[in-house]
């Protein structure tokens, strides 16, 4: 059952699913209605999340924040493409007996997000899509080449952190400093990083998902659920111009793009984001 703990104090708590993973996961915020369940970025795992931004979203929800298979503190190997990705995500959601959620997913999370919408289109009540993009869309296949070195580090830091994540201006680096602080609040039992074999693993599936295929654009078509997709306006990691394509594409979707903002513009902009969300999911 969910608790009354904030992002910080929320306990880690383990579930063994049918496919033999040992999950990770949090799950605290207010009691009653969907689940919000969260899925993360490439190399995400339950503490590179913002506390404001959570803590904002659990005031009026319970929220479910998880480490797929073979991500840092959950057992297994990490699968090198999106659609076992969302299998395994099933088998979790199966595993707590969550039969109907609202569903964010956040870059990597997000692509994982739709492949689940489509493979278990009655269990996802509605759907968020943060910075991120369609299978098959163009000017995805990979990233360029100082975004990729930054974040395919052994262990990347505050510097690349702020570059990929954050405009270079003034004013979003200050919100990235920010953030740094946020997520760093959490002193104990804090997650493990990931294992360069789920680094490996992801950017096989970034890359597999982003080979440019028209066709596959069609399966947003199958996305029925109302949707809410949300970029900055100058994200280098996945361009702000494939928010505006699902949204064409997605028969219930709205699109919102940010000001001032990268890859990162949910932390940035983490109150009016939350609010946006809310607002949303409570529609």
């Amino acid at each position: 059952m969910p608790t009354p703990d904030t992002t910080i104090t929320a306990p880690t708590r383990f579930v063994e699913a049918a496919n033999g993973v040992r999950y990770a996961y949090r799950r605290f915020g207010t009691p009653g209605g969907t689940p919000l369940v969260l899925l993360p970025r490439f190399r995400g795992d339950l503490d590179t999340w913002d506390p404001a931004l959570l803590d904002a979203l659990a005031e009026t929800r319970e929220l479910v924040l998880v480490n797929n298979r073979g991500v840092s503190s959950s057992s297994g190997t990490t699968p090198a493409t999106i659609a076992d990705m969302a299998r395994d995500l099933i088998a979790f959601l199966e595993a707590l007996e969550l039969r109907s959620i609202d569903l964010l997913g956040f870059s990597l999370g997000g692509f994982v997000a739709q492949e689940v919408a489509l493979i278990r289109p009655d269990g996802v009540r509605r759907l968020v899509l943060a910075a991120t993009g369609p299978q098959g869309g163009p000017n995805m296949h990979g990233w360029r080449k100082d975004i990729a070195d930054a974040v395919r580090k052994d262990e990347p830091g505050a510097a690349e952190l702020l570059y990929t994540f954050f405009k270079p201006t003034e004013t979003s680096q200050a919100a990235g400093r920010a953030y740094l602080g946020r997520f760093l609040a959490r002193t104990e039992d804090r997650d493990v990083p990931s294992s360069l074999q789920t680094r490996d693993a992801h950017y096989d599936a970034v890359c597999a998902w982003g080979v440019a295929d028209h066709a596959k654009l069609q399966r947003l078509q199958s996305i029925r659920q109302p949707t809410f997709v949300a970029n900055g306006d100058a994200d280098a990691m996945i361009p702000p111009s494939l928010s505006h394509l699902m949204g064409g594409l997605i028969p219930q979707a709205e699109v919102k793009i940010y000001p001032d903002a990268g890859h990162g513009f949910l932390f940035q902009h983490h109150a009016e984001f939350a609010a946006d969300v809310n607002a949303f999911l409570s529609a």
